[in-house]
């Protein structure tokens, strides 16, 4: 059961940083902890793999954001700890797809369903999703599929 599998990982790897005294680790695995609890609860039962990933994914974007913020008030600190964050959350994700990768992998799935404009976007990433599986955002895979969409010729 993979569920347990991440709770078990996370519960090592707070262990690990706690006798290591890494701090950054500590607060990465504890907001993920957290996170996860708040998601199990929402959905009423445990996350599968998929959605830890997009948990992870969520945490990510969320400190991207704070980076934007942080970059406007010049908190070179924030930016920092914010970057860290980033670095320790990836550990978390499986190996990400490089933007080849993606390109390629949205254009197969765009002569597989015979996608010809960028109105046929919904029924790209219909299918180009579930191949992702967390290797690739949503906001990536979208931005791709509308590239490809508006530059097939």
């Amino acid at each position: 059961n993979q569920t347990m599998d991440i709770d078990n990982l996370l519960h090592e790897n707070l262990h690990a940083a706690m006798r290591d005294h890494d701090d950054l680790q500590k607060r990465v695995v504890r907001l993920l902890m957290s996170s996860i609890k708040l998601a199990e609860v929402n959905k009423g039962s445990k996350l599968d793999e998929n959605e830890f990933i997009a948990v992870v994914q969520k945490e990510i974007k969320t400190r991207k954001d704070t980076i934007l913020d942080a970059q406007k008030a010049s908190r070179e600190d924030l930016i920092s700890e914010a970057r860290d964050e980033i670095l320790a959350l990836e550990d978390y994700l499986p190996k990400q797809l490089t933007e080849d990768e993606l390109v390629n992998l949205t254009r197969s799935v765009i002569q597989e369903t015979g996608a010809s404009s960028p109105k046929d976007m919904g029924k790209v990433l219909k299918i180009l999703i579930p191949k992702l599986a967390g290797r690739a955002t949503n906001q990536d895979a979208s931005r791709v599929v509308k590239f490809c969409l508006e530059n097939q010729a």
